[in-house]
């Protein structure tokens, strides 16, 4: 199986070379120093060059709150690289895995959201990853959208560096609890990818978008907690900070944060057997690395 990454440097990028590392298929992984997704004509001479079975796009521009003041960038990274990804992936019949976020919903449900549950953004980077996933569903019929949510890993910025690095400064933080999402590893995003790419060139036909995430509900003071109970066991700080509870309202950003954003997987692990992330367990093997 011929694989072509985008995104190759951020933290499904990184974790996706790690799992292909280990396999048969051959990986052409591309940052974007290599290929620029917003620019169509790169983006079609480089696949049709490499001529792959499936195109991952784990590219994107993340930065939710710079999003609103950067709208323009937002879009060529989140609308128009997925479009020419779409296009490129269509015209030599590849499959297109694209990693959308939990972000498209505004987070008013107080059950899990599932693939057929309402859209509706609540800012620029939410609002231009639904549109990307437009361009992809519109584009090319041999597409996989993963939803995935609260990503952290050993690469990369993340919550779970974060908040080491202030476990290490300070005795004391505050940390939102009104928001509750499901952390994933994206490791896990990465071995679901190369499962999912499998089942399809091996003739499974199931189409759509999906949601893949973390198997157990937190707040971020929640997702903390759990972090520095693990860092303190694994020796990576010598002792817990107090963790305050605070609310959005105490810590405004200028983008708004779905308070609930928990996905169902259930589709998911159906379709292709695979099942949600164990993030407790990831998060203490990610802490091992770090450590």
């Amino acid at each position: 199986m011929k694989v072509l990454l985008t995104g190759a440097n951020g933290q499904v990028g990184r974790c996706t070379q790690d799992v292909y590392a280990g396999s048969d298929h051959e990986l052409k992984a591309l940052g974007r120093d290599a290929l620029d997704i917003s620019d169509a004509a790169a983006v079609a001479q480089t696949v049709k060059a490499f001529c792959p079975d499936v195109i991952i796009n784990a590219a994107a521009y993340t930065a939710v709150d710079k999003a609103e003041s950067e709208p323009e960038l937002a879009y060529a990274i989140n609308v128009a690289g997925p479009a020419n990804l779409a296009d490129a992936a269509a015209e030599v019949n590849a499959l297109l895995i694209h990693i959308s976020t939990d972000y498209v919903f505004d987070g008013t449900a107080h059950t899990p959201y599932s693939e057929g549950d309402e859209t509706n953004p609540q800012g620029v980077y939410g609002q231009t990853k639904l549109d990307g996933e437009r361009e992809v569903q519109r584009r090319c019929n041999r597409h996989i959208i993963l939803r995935t949510a609260w990503v952290f890993s050993e690469y990369g910025n993340n919550f779970v560096k974060t908040m080491l690095r202030l476990g290490k400064e300070r005795n004391e933080l505050g940390v939102v609890a009104d928001q509750v999402g499901c952390p994933t590893y994206a490791g896990d995003i990465a071995t679901a990818c190369l499962a999912i790419a499998r089942r399809v060139v091996d003739g499974n036909e199931c189409y759509g978008t999906y949601h893949y995430a973390g198997d157990l509900a937190v707040s971020w003071h929640a997702f903390a907690c759990a972090i520095f109970e693990e860092a303190n066991n694994s020796g990576l700080i010598s002792a817990k900070p107090a963790v305050n509870a605070i609310t959005t309202a105490d810590y405004p950003t200028p983008a708004a944060r779905p308070a609930y954003s928990v996905m169902t997987g259930e589709k998911l692990a159906n379709d292709f057997g695979v099942p949600a992330c164990d993030w407790r367990n990831a998060l203490r093997g990610v802490l091992g690395k770090l450590a």
